[in-house]
């Protein structure tokens, strides 16, 4: 069984680009070449395409691959298959790794549980009432400690996150990835028209 996906690599210094080629021809098990052109939307950075064919899940492997070069800007999307849904992932060197579930239009589907958890880190900001406190999340640890769960949450997510503990909209703006849009929106409107390549990859 294999599914179809694509590699944009929007932005990426013309250095890494073999480093690059390398990594994903890792993943998916043939050498590559990638059809560089200029990116107009950063002079001096390059970008490319690939249509890639081959086991499900080899999305998440080139993700994974290419997160370590921190200085590019790529999406990596795959088609839903038997038992997987279509995924879509979204990295940029502020702020780090987005990933979702896709319809087959394309649109974003948020799970249950984490519409839920945006609800609860919505409501610990909310003001507090008259003559009274905000709403403060707590939780136990295995050792028996109770800590504040909504400050851990932004203590490890903050600086990539800074919406954790905000309002309604701002958690669900996270979850459909809105500031990763915001930042490649250019980028992608400038490789309209840019070469690609198909793969047919072997792992």
């Amino acid at each position: 069984m294999s599914v179809r996906g694509v590699l944009q690599i929007h932005s990426a210094p013309p250095a890494l680009s073999p480093h690059i080629e390398w990594a994903a021809s890792g993943v998916l098990g043939v050498a590559l070449t990638l059809p560089w052109v200029d990116q107009p939307a950063s002079p001096g950075t390059l970008r490319a395409e690939l249509s890639w064919q081959g086991r499900p899940g080899l999305s998440g492997a080139l993700t994974s691959a290419l997160a370590g070069w921190n200085l590019i800007r790529f999406e990596v999307t795959e088609e839903a298959s038997p038992g997987c849904d279509a995924v879509r992932y979204s990295y940029t060197p502020t702020l780090g790794t987005f990933s979702a579930v896709t319809s087959a239009s394309g649109d974003i589907l948020v799970p249950e549980g984490r519409l839920r958890a945006a609800m609860t880190l919505a409501a610990s900001a909310a003001p507090a009432g008259p003559g009274g406190s905000g709403r403060q999340a707590t939780c136990t640890g295995s050792d028996g400690d109770s800590g504040d769960d909504i400050g851990v949450l932004r203590e490890i997510h903050g600086p990539r996150h800074p919406a954790l503990g905000g309002s309604l909209e701002a958690e669900l703006a996270l979850l459909l990835g809105q500031p990763w849009d915001d930042e490649l929106e250019p980028f992608r409107h400038a490789a309209t028209g840019a070469p690609v390549r198909w793969l047919h990859a072997t792992g």
